[in-house]
């Protein structure tokens, strides 16, 4: 079942360089419509249970790390079939794979670095969205 909606974050390395405004462009021109959105700071607290289900790798610290190391905006989208077109849209997590046109290709710096979160299934949308929306609870 393809639902409706998908979460997305630009990451503090986007946000940092400047990229936020041309980042929020590039999804509104993929014909998606922000529902809700929000610019914070993440604890350390935060990103430790956001990224929980990396725990036990090896690049959980770093994740952590690089993801309180700025500001972030946190965004619910809407579209029709909108988990698998927004992952189309941002292109693969390493931006020298990525698409031409794609945002990680134009925005990300690295495989670390890679400017955009977008859900990787409904079910993950729909917790992620809750994550930082509660008043989304009806995902």
């Amino acid at each position: 079942m393809t639902t409706k909606r998908t979460f997305t974050m630009i990451k503090p390395d986007a946000v940092n360089n400047g990229h936020t405004g041309n980042v929020i462009n590039d999804i509104l021109a993929g014909g998606f419509k922000i529902i809700a959105m929000k610019y914070l700071q993440l604890t350390k607290e935060q990103a430790e249970n956001f990224y929980g289900v990396h725990r036990e790798r090896p690049f959980f610290n770093d994740l952590v790390t690089f993801m309180i190391s700025g500001p972030i905006v946190a965004a619910i989208l809407e579209k029709e079939n909108a988990v698998e077109d927004f992952r189309t849209l941002i292109g693969a997590t390493n931006p020298e794979n990525a698409a031409e046109g794609t945002i990680r290709r134009k925005y990300a710096k690295s495989i670390d670095a890679n400017a955009i979160h977008g859900s990787d299934s409904n079910e993950n949308a729909a917790i992620e969205s809750n994550f930082f929306f509660s008043s989304f609870e009806r995902f």
